[in-house]
């Protein structure tokens, strides 16, 4: 069986007992011996270097020392006390200092033996010294089981009063790997090991804890970080298939009367050869009697709208409705006067449903909904009410689905006793890699294409002294008749200094941008929904200049004549923000520009983001410089995306592994899909040893 050695409870580990082991689950989730194999270094400390005291400088991480302890003395008659002990090599001394465990160091340690000392070096009144070093004797059984690069490991406060610090996780780590001779069974088939020239699982194991050089080291990376994500892209491509054959779509029949009078009549310019390309991809599906389930990803201002409104076309020409659910109202309104001024003079009539819905026109939709008269509803979250209920709901679109929790999304699709097709949108690009991750089981779709007639945005960054320039440039661009954003940050953090920020702002522009010749509105989030709707109608039939704002308009405002975007504090936004905001112009024929305006004070992070999005357009470039910035957990909003927990990969580095590990568990599902090979038997024995906690990644969508 895979699990019995690994599965055993990590309380019976030499050196843990039942105190240690309730830390270890409570504190690291380590309840067995899997659990602590699996427990990875964050990073390894080369122990072959021995330094001199006379080379010590307070810039070093850490230093290993040889030599002997010559005196040791307690300062200190209450407590707080502390621990003195001076160290002597061949070249001088230096002090060893403890705040904790003074009896336990005071009684372990022997002066005139000699010890290898491992720490950090600081300065204190002119003095180095190394505070809670690592102390060892020097033996030759120490020497033996000391690894050339030391494995370092993240603890807790709790942990550490235990004894459990890194050094204390690494001694329970060696007599783990002491006893597990030849009892850590394979998980990967042996045409797998062999044709990707893997080391042993048992090596991979010992030479990630105690790797006896980096090559060695690299090796067990590799194979550790392709068996994780193999058997996460196994789980996704299996529930992929194990949902098309429980879940049948309706099948779509015939492109009928409303899809082609509306191709013929109605469009307002040429599909883009990306456009065809996922219109062609996704009649293919609800062409096909299995159940769509596709993401669409689209830069902002691609046509994801046109695309979604002929998707929701299909559904009306074989007896179906159709809805789409978008994040805010300003986004559902947009939606909805864009799609009816879109289907102007074809019977189709299209609802709307938001939080500020009268009750009167609640009523009318849903009796409309029921009986089949509304062909397609448009809204916010007030779809996913019990109350909503269809006569016959056929495809669903879900805008800017990073917003919406996978429960709310799944009450969309229990509309309909069998499940309507779905189409998922995105206007923030998502890097391959974690597409592959987070959307496995998801056919993905990419509109890479900008319409025709649109140009590409000026990116230009400029520091707070140029405000001058700035407000030049301004009102030469308000002479031709443009309009301009221009935004402050919002930090939920300091809610009151962004607000200071943004009022100091709108009165600065009132000074540089007087009444009558310039009319200045501004829109953030302490205002009522009815004054910032007031607002931003002002702003979209040109009523004003300029608009100031917070981060409220990152999403949803369509306004063409706004050429200029100018994104004050620009290094205090994270990259996927910035190019959102960026997306706002652009939307005309017109040259559109974009202002970074930052302070001269920048982190290396700050000064890359503001490089990328100056040096490009293009959002999958941007979304990858992103995901090594900030990871996939802050990219994705884990508490929604259902992220797998990554022990050891990095789909910020290591997309070739994932791609690797993707196609091998497409090859093993297409050969054997039940694992019934005895070659795959491993692969059986696994799955039912990861899931005997029951953990779903399954439905990530």
């Amino acid at each position: 069986m895979a699990g019995t050695f690994l599965e055993t409870p990590i309380e019976y580990l030499k050196g843990v007992g039942p105190e240690r082991g309730k830390s270890l689950r409570a504190e690291l989730s380590i309840e067995c011996f899997a659990d602590l194999l699996s427990y990875y270094p964050f990073r390894y400390v080369d122990r072959t270097k021995f330094h001199k005291t006379t080379e010590l400088d307070a810039d070093m991480p850490y230093v290993q020392l040889k030599g002997k302890i010559i005196s040791m003395e307690v300062i200190g008659k209450s407590r707080p006390q502390r621990l003195v002990a001076v160290f002597k090599d061949d070249f001088g001394k230096i002090d060893l200092v403890w705040f904790q465990g003074i009896k336990w160091v005071k009684n372990s340690i022997k002066p005139g033996t000699e010890y290898v000392i491992f720490g950090k070096p600081t300065v204190f009144n002119g003095k180095f010294n190394i505070a809670h070093p690592e102390v060892d004797e020097v033996n030759e059984e120490n020497l033996k089981l000391q690894s050339a690069l030391q494995a370092m490991y993240n603890s807790t406060e709790k942990l550490k009063l235990k004894g459990l610090d890194s050094r204390g996780i690494s001694k329970l780590v060696r007599a783990l790997m002491q006893t597990s001779d030849n009892k850590i069974p394979e998980n990967l088939p042996v045409e797998i090991i062999n044709s990707n020239h893997f080391i042993s699982r048992g090596s991979a194991f010992y030479q990630i804890h105690l790797p006896a050089n980096p090559e060695l080291l690299k090796k067990a990376e590799l194979r550790l970080k392709f068996e994780e994500l193999f058997y996460i892209q196994l789980m996704l491509l299996r529930q992929k298939a194990i949902n098309q054959k429980i879940y049948h779509g309706f099948r779509f029949g015939s492109i009928g009367e409303h899809f082609n009078a509306f191709f013929k009549n109605n469009l307002p310019f040429e599909l883009t050869n990306a456009q065809k390309r996922v219109l062609k991809e996704i009649r293919s599906d609800v062409g096909s009697g299995k159940h769509m389930n596709r993401l669409l990803q689209g830069d902002v201002g691609s046509g994801k709208t046109i695309v979604a409104l002929m998707t929701m076309l299909m559904a009306l020409d074989n007896g179906f409705q159709a809805c789409l659910m978008a994040p805010t109202e300003i986004l559902a309104v947009q939606h909805f006067e864009s799609i009816t001024a879109l289907l102007k003079g074809m019977n189709i009539k299209v609802g709307l449903l938001t939080g500020s819905s009268k009750g009167s026109a609640r009523k009318q939709i849903h009796e409309q909904l029921l009986s089949g008269e509304m062909h397609i509803l448009l809204g916010t979250h007030a779809l996913i009410e019990p109350i909503v209920q269809f006569k016959n709901l056929g495809m669903v679109v879900v805008d800017e689905q990073h917003r919406f929790g996978v429960e709310q999304r799944a009450k969309l699709w229990r509309k309909n006793v069998n499940p309507p097709h779905v189409l998922i949108m995105t206007a923030t690009p998502i890097p391959r890699t974690l597409a592959m991750t987070l959307y496995g089981d998801l056919d993905v779709s990419v509109i890479d294409e900008l319409p025709p007639g649109r140009q590409p945005i000026k990116t230009i960054h400029l520091f707070d002294s140029n405000r001058l320039k700035i407000h030049g440039f301004m009102k030469e661009q308000i002479k031709l008749g443009r309009q301009i954003y221009v935004v402050y940050p919002l930090i939920e953090e300091s809610e009151k200094m962004d607000y200071k920020d943004l009022m100091e702002g709108y009165e600065s522009m009132l000074r540089a941008f007087p009444r009558p010749e310039y009319q200045v509105s501004v829109v953030h989030g302490r205002m009522t929904a009815k004054d910032k709707d007031f607002e931003m109608q002002r702003f979209q039939k040109n009523q004003t200049n300029i608009m100031v704002a917070t981060t409220v308009i990152e999403v949803g405002v369509n306004i063409p004549n706004a050429s200029v975007m100018v994104i004050e504090s620009a290094e205090r936004f994270g990259l996927s923000q910035l190019h959102q905001l960026r997306g706002r112009v652009g939307r005309g024929a017109d040259q559109s520009y974009c202002m970074l305006v930052t302070s001269f004070k920048l982190s290396a992070d700050a000064k890359l983001r503001l490089e990328t999005m100056c040096k490009t357009n293009d959002g999958f470039e941007i979304a990858d410089v992103d995901l090594r910035l900030r990871g996939p957990g802050d990219l994705a909003g884990t508490q929604q995306s259902g992220l797998p927990d990554f022990k050891i990969s990095n789909i910020a580095t290591d997309g070739a592994i994932l791609t690797e590990a993707r196609n091998a568990a497409l090859k093993i599902l297409e050969d054997d899909p039940q694992f019934s090979q005895p070659k795959n038997n491993v692969i059986a024995l696994y799955l039912n040893f990861i899931n005997r906690n029951k953990q779903d990644w399954a439905r990530i969508s």
